[in-house]
């Protein structure tokens, strides 16, 4: 098993608000997330931060040798929690009002793979040489591709494409999409919107494709958004199983 994540700050931001994290426990199974922050002041920062930190440290002491569904609902009791924590430190420092973060999550174990997203982080997986995406984006401009009323061309270019329909932080109220993967795949990828933003998903397949090492891979594909651009913050996690081994 190998993994690696990294996270820039991009070409344009002057500051990161982007928080990535994976994390083995003592039974080999594997946390990974990615929060993308946002609000002023920093907040969006703080808020990526809290989901990760709690996420880290709720994973180390209560994640072990979880069934499926025991695992589910590990899932969404972390994601409420998290939105909690967020409104609360508002309450406290009013000058973050406003934050929120995305959160896209994968938990691989020996019995089964399990996403969560809320917002338009990405995650996919790479089956018999083809990248996949998992999740679903939460954004305006999916909602209306959706339902017919724009095609994927004219999202990609819309002036609102960037519009959360859900966020941590944004209601009192939130549901996480959860996803149940195949094991037959053999790696996995999440990454932040200033990836996909800049990235079409053949080029991100293009690369780890590539006969190169894991690090290699994730620092060219940062290379390649900043390259074009580099609006945003670009952060990728990225995990190749061992297919023979315990995983």
């Amino acid at each position: 098993m190998k993994s690696f994540y990294l996270t820039d700050a991009g070409k344009v931001r002057d500051h990161n608000e982007d928080s990535v994290i994976i994390l083995k426990n003592s039974d080999n199974e594997y946390l990974m997330a990615i929060a993308d922050g946002m609000g002023g002041h920093s907040a969006g920062e703080v808020a990526s931060s809290i989901a990760i930190s709690y996420l880290g440290k709720h994973f180390s002491e209560t994640f072990l040798n979880l069934s499926k569904v025991d695992a589910v609902e590990w899932i969404r009791d972390c994601v409420n929690e998290i939105n909690t924590l967020i409104f609360q430190h508002e309450k406290t420092h009013p000058e973050s009002k406003g934050m929120g973060t995305t959160l896209v999550m994968a938990i691989l174990t020996k019995e089964y793979l399990l996403f969560g997203n809320i917002g338009d982080s990405s995650g996919f997986v790479m089956k018999e040489g083809k990248l996949h995406k998992v999740t679903y984006d939460h954004t305006l401009v999916n909602l209306l591709v959706s339902a017919g009323e724009l095609t994927k061309e004219e999202a990609s270019v819309h002036p609102k494409k960037n519009v959360l329909m859900k966020a941590l932080g944004a209601s009192t109220e939130i549901d996480v999409d959860i996803f149940d993967c195949d094991m037959e795949i053999e790696e996995i990828l999440l990454s932040s919107d200033g990836l996909t933003n800049m990235l079409e998903e053949e080029q991100i397949e293009k690369v780890l494709l590539e006969d190169n090492e894991i690090e290699e891979k994730v620092i060219k594909l940062i290379n390649k958004a900043n390259n074009r651009g580099g609006t945003d913050n670009i952060s990728v996690a990225y995990l190749i199983r061992d297919m023979e081994g315990e995983v």
